[in-house]
C-alpha cells in the first residue's frame, strides 16, 4: 500500500512456459473481485499478470498517479531484469488518467521524473500491445459526477448512502479543478496516449454503445487519431454490454479477441529482440573490420621494414638484434616514439651493376661488411650513415667560412 493506490502480483509463476506479462491497470470503478475474473483469464492464456489498482483521487492529481506509476515500474523492471519477456498494457476504465499514462511518460522521457536510461530501455523493447477495454474515458467537466452516481461506485464495499453522499461531495469539491489547471492535465493526458504510437505497439480496443461511461464516441474520435498517426489497431464492438461488463456479457468473443491479439503482441516483441540482435550484430561486424584494420597497417608496418632491410637499400631502418629485444618488450606506442614516419627514400644505385661500374668503377669494395652501418645513434632523427652524409656537406660549408 502507498500513496494513490496498490501495486501487486496477480499471477507471478517463474515457470518457462510462462508467455509473458499483463499489466493491469485498474481504477475504482472495477471491484478487486471482478478484477481476480481477468486475472484468470490471462493467467489460463499463460501470461503472468501485475495489478496497479489506483485510488479515485489520482485522475485529479498527477503527483498521486506519478508516485503509483513509479512503484509500478520499479516492480516491473525487477522481474524483467531477472528475465525478458513481452509485456501488454490492459486499461480498464478511467485508469489511463490515473496511472497508465503517467507510465508512458516515464518511460518516453517526456515527465518531469523519469527512471534509469537503461531501465527506461528495457521496458521500451519489451512492450508490445495496450488493451483497453471500456476506455479511455474522456474526463469532462460532468464526469466526476457521472462516477459518483454510476452503480459501480455504489456497490463498492461500505454503507451505500454515506459512500454515495462522500462521491458526491467530493465531486462537487473537484468542480474547482476545471475552472484552473484540470484542462491543461486533460490536455496532457489525450497527447500522452497518442504518443504511445511511437512504442510501435499494436492496439486492442473493446468497446459497446451502450457504455455510459466510455462513451462510444470519444472511442471512436481515439480510434481515428491513432489511425491518422500510423498505428495498429482492432476495435471490438459489442453490442448491449455495459460499462466494464463485456467479458461478463460476451465470454467466448472477449477471450477469443484477447487471445489472438496476445499472440499478435507476442510475434512484435520476438520480431523486435531480433531486429535488435541484427543491429548489435551489425555493431560487432562494425568493430571486427576496425580492429582488422589495425591489424593490417601494423602488417603493413612490419612489410615496409623488412622491404627496407633489403640488401639493395642505403637508407633501410634499424635491424640489429638489440633494437629487436628493445621492440619486443615495449609497446607499440614506444616504437613509434623512437622510429618516426619518414617519406619513402627513392631506390638506391646498385654499386655491383652495369650503372654502378661505370660511375664508382673499383672505387667500391666488393665485400660490403665492413661498411660502418650502426644506428644506435642519429642525427635530428635520421640514421647514422645519412647522417653522416649530410655531416661532410656541412664541413664544407664551415670550411669556405673559415676561408672568408
Amino acid at each position: 500500500m502507498m500513496g494513490g493506490g496498490t501495486v501487486y502480483w496477480g499471477r507471478k509463476e517463474a515457470s518457462k512456459e510462462v508467455k509473458g506479462i499483463v499489466v493491469m491497470f485498474a481504477w475504482v470503478s472495477i471491484h478487486e473481485k471482478h478484477l481476480n475474473n481477468y486475472v484468470d483469464l490471462y493467467s489460463s492464456l499463460g501470461w503472468n499478470s501485475l495489478v496497479s489498482r489506483a485510488d479515485f483521487l489520482n485522475a485529479y492529481y498527477p503527483e498521486r498517479a506519478m508516485s503509483l506509476a513509479f512503484v509500478l515500474l520499479n516492480e516491473l523492471l525487477e522481474e524483467l531484469e531477472i528475465r525478458t519477456c513481452p509485456v501488454v498494457f490492459v486499461a480498464f476504465s478511467g485508469s489511463p488518467k490515473s496511472c497508465m499514462y503517467k507510465v508512458f511518460q516515464i518511460i518516453q522521457g517526456t515527465g518531469e521524473d523519469q527512471l534509469n536510461l537503461g531501465g527506461s530501455q528495457l521496458i521500451r523493447n519489451c512492450f508490445c500491445g495496450q488493451i483497453y477495454d471500456s476506455s479511455p474515458v474522456d474526463f469532462a467537466s460532468d464526469l466526476n459526477t457521472q462516477f459518483a452516481l454510476h452503480p459501480s461506485i455504489r456497490k463498492m464495499p461500505g454503507p451505500s448512502k454515506l459512500l454515495s453522499w462522500i462521491a458526491k461531495g467530493v465531486a462537487s469539491g473537484l468542480d474547482g479543478l476545471y475552472l484552473t489547471g484540470f484542462e491543461s492535465q486533460r490536455a496532457d493526458y489525450w497527447k500522452t496516449l497518442y504518443s504511445s504510437v511511437d512504442l510501435e505497439a499494436p492496439y486492442l480496443i473493446l468497446c459497446s454503445e451502450n457504455d455510459d461511461l466510455a462513451s462510444y464516441s470519444v472511442i471512436s474520435n481515439f480510434v481515428q487519431c491513432l489511425q491518422d498517426l500510423g498505428a495498429d489497431i482492432k476495435v471490438v464492438k459489442l453490442n448491449g454490454s455495459p460499462h466494464l461488463e463485456h467479458y461478463k456479457h460476451y465470454p467466448i468473443q472477449y477471450r477469443a479477441a484477447v487471445a489472438s491479439f496476445l499472440e499478435k503482441a507476442t510475434s512484435v516483441y520476438y520480431n523486435r529482440i531480433q531486429k535488435l540482435g541484427e543491429s548489435n550484430g551489425m555493431h560487432d561486424e562494425i568493430s571486427e573490420l576496425i580492429c582488422g584494420l589495425q591489424k593490417a597497417a601494423v602488417n603493413s608496418n612490419q612489410s615496409l621494414r623488412r622491404v627496407a632491410l633489403g640488401p639493395s637499400d642505403h637508407f633501410f631502418l634499424p635491424s640489429s638484434a638489440e633494437y629487436h629485444n628493445n621492440r619486443e618488450s615495449g609497446s607499440l606506442q614506444d616504437e613509434q616514439r623512437e622510429r618516426p614516419f619518414s617519406l619513402p627514400v627513392p631506390q638506391s644505385i646498385n654499386a655491383h651493376g652495369v650503372l654502378g661500374q661505370i660511375l664508382f668503377d673499383a672505387c667500391v669494395p666488393k665485400n660490403i661488411e665492413g661498411w660502418d652501418i650502426r644506428f644506435s645513434d642519429s642525427v635530428k632523427g635520421e640514421p647514422y650513415s645519412s647522417a653522416r652524409r649530410h655531416s661532410r656537406f656541412l664541413g664544407i660549408k664551415c670550411k669556405h667560412r673559415s676561408r672568408l
